[in-house]
């Protein structure tokens, strides 16, 4: 077996990369630094794999060749040609890679420890091998159910099927019965069948946990799944007594945590609640019926609009997925750049569930080289809304839905939202009056100082822009 470094110093090499992860979570915590962040992790990450790669951990290059090879093609691949509409699904199916990889490192660390440990040291890899592979199964089946949700293979209301918290309870009782007979087994024969048995119900578990949950909460999904991914791989840190996967496992797991709490109290609902079945499964009938008594919505063109912002001294713009999905963050910029340039106060409204997966819209706007310093949080912007001449919402829809608090009764009551109503001109760009992912129907679009520009987002900004320039 070759070895070209020593232990220590591949120890040390694991420590300086955990170094370089720190700093990379520090920088993207801030879009000025998120690209520093960026470099810091991809040198960590480098600095790992040399470090394995020179250890005697690896004897078979040429074996270990093929899989690095072909992976790293696909990885390439997807990253070239992946939209930005498509990465909450990319990074939901890069969750169960983490997870299916949990498991099997699990069942084989566990056929291939016999013998190896005793007393307390073999009670202490049992654990870790049982919650490896618990929380791998788990994470692997919810974040497919995730991906297809998001993806659109599956549909966005919630499965409640009847007693549901009942049988999750049960599911887990037993997975923690499966757990006492494995660690109190004697041999492999012994301990692998409740080990498969607790897989198998793990992964059913996994399905019925993210099938529970709406549409409208799939942002805290992600999150939490990012989360049970990064316990998932510091179980397999523990598993193989590898200390930067351990590092890099809680580093993404306690993250991911801290940015589920900091999604649900965004969206006014408790972890737990959302994790049990949380809401976007009303379809909003009863706020649809009570819609109608609003009357029509009115309508504008291209030119209207573009004469109501050249009269405007403080423009608000809300980004939503439909903006990703017409691609409009270029038009946006360029919008951005002359309501500027004519002497408007431009800023940028982000709720932190816009999209589908935190600081999607700060990414695009960031792509399209929107200066930060105007792009801002929800607290601020609702703030100053009351004293904005005009909102331009773009594909945005249940951020910026009254029914949150006005409707009691209403999927989406008290998730906190932009409260656009209160500036003195809406703008809507709409492809139609459909209601928005979380399937409740929006009465701001039915409000007196609302009007809707329908058609695709992308398409009737550069009318929009056309008409503010002279170009029409």
């Amino acid at each position: 077996m070759l070895q070209i470094v020593s232990p220590g110093m591949v120890n040390a090499a694991y420590l300086v990369a955990g170094v370089f992860f720190i700093l990379s979570l520090g920088g993207l915590s801030h879009q000025q630094s998120a690209a520093r962040g960026n470099l810091y992790g991809v040198a960590g990450m480098s600095l790992a794999l040399i470090a394995t790669l020179l250890s005697d951990s690896v004897s078979l290059y040429t074996l270990l060749a093929v899989p690095a090879v072909v992976g790293g093609a696909i990885g390439v691949g997807l990253a070239l040609r992946v939209n930005m509409t498509a990465m909450p699904q990319l990074v939901a199916m890069l969750h169960s890679f983490v997870g299916a990889a949990a498991v099997l490192v699990g069942l084989v660390t566990f056929l291939d420890s016999g013998g190896l440990h005793l007393g307390i040291e073999k009670t202490l890899h049992q654990i870790e091998i049982y919650i490896g592979v618990l929380i791998g199964a788990l994470t692997f089946t919810g974040s497919l159910i995730a991906f297809g949700k998001l993806h659109g293979i599956i549909g966005s209301l919630p499965l409640m099927l009847p007693a549901r918290h009942w049988l999750n309870l049960a599911i887990l009782l037993a997975c923690v019965y499966l757990g006492k007979v494995f660690i109190h087994a004697d041999s492999i024969d012994a301990g692998l069948m409740p080990l498969l048995l607790m897989t198998g119900l793990a992964l059913a578990l996994g399905v019925l946990m993210v099938m529970a949950i709406g549409g409208a909460d799939m942002p805290v999904v992600i999150s939490m799944l990012n989360s049970y991914s990064g316990w998932a791989a510091a179980a397999t840190g523990f598993m193989l007594s590898n200390h930067l996967l351990i590092i890099t496992g809680a580093l993404v797991g306690s993250s991911g945590a801290i940015l589920s709490y900091i999604m649900c109290r965004a969206m006014n609902r408790r972890f737990f609640s959302v994790i049990l079945g949380g809401f976007g499964g009303g379809g909003g009938g009863e706020a649809a019926s009570a819609i109608q008594t609003h009357g029509e919505s009115a309508a504008i063109n291209a030119a209207d609009a573009a004469e109501l912002l050249r009269q405007a001294a403080s423009v608000v713009i809300v980004p939503g997925y439909g903006m990703a999905v017409a691609q409009a963050q270029h038009p946006v910029s360029e919008l951005t750049r002359h309501l500027r340039a004519q002497g408007s106060r431009v800023t940028f409204g982000i709720h932190p569930v816009a999209g589908r997966m935190p600081g999607h819209m700060n990414v695009l706007l960031a792509e399209a080289r929107v200066p930060y310093d105007i792009v801002l949080e929800m607290e601020p912007i609702n703030r100053q809304l009351s004293e904005t001449d005009a909102v331009l919402v773009i594909g945005a829809n249940d951020i910026v839905n009254p029914a949150a608090l006005d409707t009691p009764n209403s999927p989406i009551a008290g998730m906190p939202v932009l409260e656009v109503w209160k500036a003195r001109q809406v703008i809507v760009l709409k492809r139609s009056m459909a209601s928005g992912y979380a399937g409740v129907d929006n009465p701001l679009f039915f409000k007196d100082n609302t009007q809707m520009l329908f058609g695709d987002a992308k398409q009737s900004l550069a009318q929009v822009l056309r008409h503010l320039t002279g170009a029409a």
